[in-house]
């Protein structure tokens, strides 16, 4: 099916600036057959090409749990390498990915992609407590989906801490006829959708392409109509079971979360996931299925009387940043992948559907920029035109969400422990309080190499009164007088008290809330610096790295829980 048409401009915007028109041409073999051809087609004359390879390599790292060698992306994508070079460089420097000798990480910065969708799409902050209440209330996972054309896309995950774990990762995009929620979303479908859903499993009968399920060990008959039956059966009784499906032993019930309005279209679907060894599937229906539809009437009342939201802030200032980045670093970087990046950050709450005009002003991008941009995303299936409006689609989950969602706060702030150790040239370390609130717990660190060092390890545990991390995790609950001072100041240093010639300062670490979770500090041998050193020359460092940990920490948690460790 060809794009839809957007709307039309002027010469003058339709002309590629200079950096596209160097870049310009098709996508490099296997890039295509990489990032999908999106709605289909050949790839629209006006698409950003430099655009299309950062999305490759992005979802090249996605698929590869976070992490790739640049070779390795080099082969993976098929792109040069000089070009992998030039992309992973620009990518470093919008934070979204960072480099580890020759390997790439995503960083959990590149979320803000995601969160830009998941904040458009609202349901998350509306349905998610209903989901923790009853997982918390059943003692199982819970989870949300949203339909991704003939797949599932997960949204929200409400998971049991157990040894056998049975849950997914936000972003996870699962085949629909492999699970619970897939028959509901494939009542609506049409008959173009089920056309696409035969096609796909006859290119792809072992769901070798659907990395987060485990591959059919035989190939399906694709005449097989028991999904078109389950499906039937979904319609009739309004709920849907997966006996098994997507590996043995894991069964699931769903119910649809339906929106307002006459048409009463499937939003969401929730469901509760168990285990043979806890629930049947027989079981989960008589025992579970009423409290989940329960909880269902309960998400739609709250879609239904929720108002819509006033529209929150758009991003500032990048496209005079991303000037700035190629001002800086030349070649190295480009700037039509970073300004195309930029074009999804528009969106976000309030900001659900945002025109060509609309998208250029919360960017700062000029209507040609923000255009191009998005005729590459509609071809990417990353956006969906309606009229004049784009909405950002559940496949900009898969840029880089799925392994961030399960990150913690101290693998977020392990890189940056290594940058600041490397800079001041002392052992730095990450501290959280203890469940008894008297003790601190180090749950990272990065040692420098002295013959006389500070000799901590991952675990350890302290008194955290004596300590500087630990005074500026306690000023945050208790009102004392030393602690106050540590709360008024914003730091905590500690002179010889643990052990005499141990000098130690930190600073805190906060939530999205405001709340101290975690601490940043540094100790070292009283010979090294005075009090007064430590506050002149430490204290602005940790301040600053305390500043990029929380950033990442912030974007990480928008809709994920990220635990300390």
């Amino acid at each position: 099916m060809p794009a839809k048409p957007m709307p039309e401009t002027t010469p003058e915007e339709s002309a590629p600036t200079a950096e596209e028109a160097d870049e310009k041409g098709p996508p490099a073999e296997g890039t295509a057959a990489l990032i999908g051809t999106g709605t289909g087609g050949d790839v629209p004359a006006e698409a950003v090409a430099p655009l299309i390879r950062g999305i490759a390599v992005l979802r090249e790292l996605t698929e590869a749990n976070g992490t790739l060698s640049l070779s390795g992306l080099e082969r993976a994508t098929g792109l040069a390498r000089s070009t992998v070079d030039r992309i992973t460089a620009t990518l470093a420097r919008m934070g979204y990915v960072r480099f580890d000798g020759r390997d790439v990480h995503l960083s959990p910065r590149l979320m803000e992609l995601g969160n830009a969708y998941l904040s458009a799409l609202r349901l998350p902050a509306l349905l998610s407590p209903y989901a923790d209440a009853l997982a918390d209330e059943l003692d199982e996972s819970v989870s949300l989906a949203v339909a991704d054309q003939d797949g599932i896309r997960f949204i929200h995950q409400a998971t049991r801490r157990r040894a056998m774990s049975l849950s997914f990762r936000i972003g996870d995009l699962l085949p629909a006829e492999r699970t619970a929620p897939g028959p509901l979303f494939a009542t609506e479908w049409t008959a173009a959708d089920w056309q696409r859903w035969r096609d796909r499993r006859a290119a792809d009968p072992r769901d070798l392409s659907f990395t987060a399920v485990p591959p059919r060990t035989h190939r399906p008959d694709t005449r097989d109509d028991t999904f078109v039956r389950r499906t039937e059966e979904a319609s009739a009784h309004g709920w849907s079971l997966d006996d098994q499906l997507i590996e043995p032993g894991l069964v699931a019930i769903s119910v649809p979360v339906r929106a307002p309005g006459a048409d009463r279209r499937i939003a969401s679907v929730a469901s509760v996931v168990s285990h043979t060894s806890r629930h049947t599937a027989r079981n989960l229906r008589t025992t579970l299925l009423p409290r989940l539809r329960s909880t269902v009437e309960a998400m739609e009342r709250e879609l239904r009387d929720t108002p819509p939201p006033e529209p929150g802030p758009p991003p500032a200032d990048l496209a005079l940043w991303t000037g700035a980045s190629k001002q800086q670093l030349g070649r190295e970087f480009i700037e039509s992948l970073a300004r195309g990046l930029t074009v999804l950050t528009a969106f976000g709450e309030g900001r659900e559907e945002l025109t060509l005009t609309e998208v250029a002003r919360a960017t700062g991008l000029a209507r040609a920029t923000a255009r191009r941009a998005l005729i590459t995303y509609e071809h990417l299936g990353l956006v969906a035109p309606s009229g004049r409006t784009f909405t950002p689609t559940p496949r900009v989950l898969s840029l880089g969400f799925p392994p961030l969602s399960r990150t913690t706060l101290s693998e977020i702030a392990q890189p940056h422990l290594a940058d600041l150790t490397s800079r001041i040239h002392e052992s730095t370390s990450l501290a959280v309080l203890s469940e008894s609130g008297e003790e601190i717990q180090y749950t990272a660190r990065v040692t420098t190499a002295r013959v006389m060092s500070v000799t901590i390890t991952v675990g350890t545990r302290l008194p955290a009164y004596a300590t500087a991390p630990g005074r500026v995790l306690l000023a945050d609950t208790r009102d004392e007088g030393a602690l106050a001072s540590v709360r008024s100041q914003g730091y905590a240093l500690v002179d010889e008290e643990l052990e005499e010639g141990l000098r130690s300062v930190a600073v805190p670490i906060r939530d999205r809330s405001g709340r101290v979770v975690a601490a940043l500090n540094t100790a070292l041998h009283a010979s090294r610096r005075t009090p007064r050193e430590c506050v002149t020359d430490l204290l602005p460092e940790l301040t600053a790295t305390a500043t990029r940990i929380q950033t990442d920490f912030h974007a990480a948690a928008r809709f994920t829980h990220v635990p300390a460790s």
